[in-house]
């Protein structure tokens, strides 16, 4: 009976890590496509943007830290998203730009 539960507890764990883990991948590409304004410059496949002006995250590949790094403190000609993103919203669009370009 004890093994059963344990297994019971496992399998409620995993499941709900995989649904907030979806969840925060859709939260990312809702902001990448639009309140962060990710695609008017990054090219990303998955959220089907297509454009010359940054560099393309496909190819990048960034880590998460990376994205979450260039999004606070902003890079080259890109400025910065505080005050236009909140810590949840840039740590959900680091964690969909980074999950989505290194499968």
């Amino acid at each position: 009976m004890k093994k059963f539960i344990y297994i019971i507890v496992f399998f409620k764990i995993f499941f709900i890590q995989n649904l907030l883990a979806d969840e925060l991948l859709l939260k990312g590409k809702e902001i990448f496509l639009n309140s962060g304004n990710c695609a008017t410059c990054h090219s990303l496949q998955d959220a089907g943007s297509v454009t010359n002006v940054g560099p393309s995250l496909d190819q990048i590949r960034p880590i998460a830290e990376r994205v979450k790094n260039a999004v606070v403190n902003g890079i080259g000609v890109m400025p910065s998203a505080m005050g236009v993103l909140s810590e949840d919203e840039i740590d959900a669009v680091s964690y969909y730009v980074s999950k989505v370009t290194n499968n």
